[in-house]
């Protein structure tokens, strides 16, 4: 039975409450009123919204008053997307960690709907992890509520002013809505947790059992599972993340959302089996086991690379005005961030990774996962930062206090889930060849 060290326990503590500190930071530091973003335009040394303002007054025959009035409606954009800092950073750090739970998820079920011999060992590691699901959904969906009850403007689809004076987001009206669009996100989340809920379950049993009946069991739901994962990973790419920038779509957005959080989990999963390696445990796990998920954090590196490029390389050259926005933006707003994550996301895995001997050694590994994580966090950043806060984001306490908070609880529930059971599932049929797999 693994035992949580009080070390590991205690540092979870101590970044949830660094967390929660950054997090209450930003909020309170975000403006409350146009004076207070006048007072931080001017203290820029690039007032945009001077510039903008003088520029509308120098156009000869501009009537003053619409220019003032123009100058106040920049200020009120401004203050939305100030306003939604803090909201955008706990929005990011709180979908991707509970994303990485859900990937772990579908990777265990493939394993058991293609009966792979390998992995039998490292299940208990994915249990542990899926743990932290249904606490990073209950979060998530209570956050979705306050965007519905107008806590925010990160959906502008959700402001029925907005709506009325837009008719591309009128003819989405019948799927942009707030009372299907929370019922879809509840149906999804109760759906990857009862799966998560039952394959445990019959895990947990078939170590008591006397025949491989809820083994069966779980590789009847786990396939179940993975068509119902498929249809909602998609719809739900598009309603979390997608429709933050309603006039925008992308049909491989749904493939490119899953590379990014799939490989993050296979990475998570390396990442705790290393440690515990490193601890003493999962005694059975030897270096093939971790060639294998290390062969998978490459592939599925250059799996996302693939997705980046052909959404990006097909956009561009179409460069059709109301599609190219999207990266026009992040390319000249975002420049660092877009381009860094490319280089943590694929030339640093592909140039680590590739070498067969480095996917053995420790930790040649750990620091592979770290910029893969840190990556595919900056590559969400990238999603969703720039719908919802625009040309007024940096890395800053609520950034930063948002992923501490969620790292601690995500390090917590997961280190708590792995004391609760033995790390070796015993009854599972292929376990014995999963135990003297070697190559």
């Amino acid at each position: 039975m693994y035992t949580f060290s009080s070390k590991l326990k205690t540092f979870s503590f101590i970044l949830m409450l660094l967390g929660a500190l950054g997090i209450g930071y930003g909020f309170l530091t975000a403006p409350k009123d146009i004076q207070e973003v006048e007072t931080i335009l001017s203290a820029e040394t690039h007032n945009e919204s001077g510039k903008n303002a003088h520029e509308t007054h120098a156009v000869e025959g501009e009537n003053l008053e619409k220019a003032a009035e123009k100058h106040k409606e920049h200020l009120e954009h401004v203050l939305h997307q100030l306003q939604n800092k803090p909201w955008a950073a706990l929005y990011v750090a709180c979908i991707f960690f509970m994303l990485i739970s859900l990937g772990v998820l579908a990777f265990y079920a493939i394993q058991q709907v293609a009966q792979a011999g390998w992995s039998p060992v490292l299940f208990r590691v994915m249990q542990g992890i899926t743990a932290y699901l249904p606490v990073g959904s209950i979060i998530f969906f209570v956050i979705l509520v306050l965007c519905g009850l107008h806590f925010n403007h990160l959906f502008i689809w959700l402001d029925p002013e907005v709506v009325a004076h837009d008719k591309l987001i009128q003819t989405k009206s019948g799927y942009l809505n707030f009372p299907f669009w929370i019922v879809r996100a509840g149906i999804f989340l109760l759906g990857w947790n009862a799966y998560r809920y039952f394959s445990r379950k019959n895990c947990l049993a078939q170590d008591e059992a006397n025949d491989n009946s809820f083994y069966k069991k779980n590789f009847n739901i786990s396939a179940m599972f993975l068509v119902f994962f498929i249809v909602t990973e998609s719809i739900m790419s598009w309603d979390w993340i997608m429709s933050i920038d309603p006039h925008w779509f992308s049909t491989l957005f749904g493939w490119y959302v899953f590379a990014s959080f799939f490989v993050s989990g296979i990475t998570t999963i390396c990442m705790i089996t290393l440690y515990l390696k490193s601890k003493g445990y999962l005694e059975h796990v030897n270096t093939s086991h971790i060639h294998d998920l290390a062969k998978f954090m490459f592939g599925f590196s250059v799996f996302w690379t693939y997705l980046w490029f052909s959404q990006f390389m097909l956009i561009w050259y179409a460069n059709i005005p109301e599609e190219v926005t999207y990266f026009v933006t992040r390319i000249e707003l975002y420049n660092l961030p877009f381009f860094g994550a490319v280089v943590m996301n694929f030339l640093f895995p592909i140039l680590i990774l590739i070498n067969t001997d480095f996917k053995r050694i420790t930790w040649i590994l750990v620091m592979a996962g770290t910029v893969i994580l840190l990556g595919h966090y900056v590559d969400f950043f990238n999603m969703i930062m720039p719908s919802a806060v625009g040309d007024q984001w940096f890395i800053g306490i609520a950034e930063i206090g948002s992923v501490f908070f969620f790292l601690g609880l995500f390090i917590f529930v997961v280190f708590t889930a792995l004391t609760k059971v033995p790390l070796l599932p015993k009854r599972n049929p292929f376990i014995e060849e999963s135990k003297h797999f070697h190559y």
